[in-house]
């Protein structure tokens, strides 16, 4: 079950959902659509997608406004949600030493 009590919950579930949609997004749904016609997925998987970035960006900012995280990790972050499963890198490598009470 995911876990939205602390910011840094937000951020690593949102993140963890953006990572899913990313890799749904490029390597389901637009192989339906360039290689087969078949574009019925496009549409709601680039929504959620786009929905769920804007979401993960908002916490990453949200958490070094709140917690004062440092620019160097709030850019990593930033950079991470460009990049497809990103997130779930930064979750492992940048936020694992992270608490609410940073």
């Amino acid at each position: 079950m995911p876990q939205f009590d602390s910011t840094i919950n937000r951020l690593r579930t949102i993140g963890t959902w953006e990572a899913i949609s990313s890799i749904a997004l490029f390597f389901l749904a637009m192989p339906l659509k360039y290689l087969w016609g078949e574009d019925f997925l496009i549409r709601p998987v680039g929504m959620a997608h786009g929905i769920l970035w804007m979401a993960y960006i908002a916490m990453a900012l949200i958490g070094q406004i709140k917690y004062s995280w440092s620019w160097k990790l709030s850019a990593w972050l930033l950079i991470a949600s460009i990049v497809p499963a990103g997130p779930l890198v930064a979750d492992a490598k940048l936020l694992r030493n992270y608490k609410e009470s940073v």
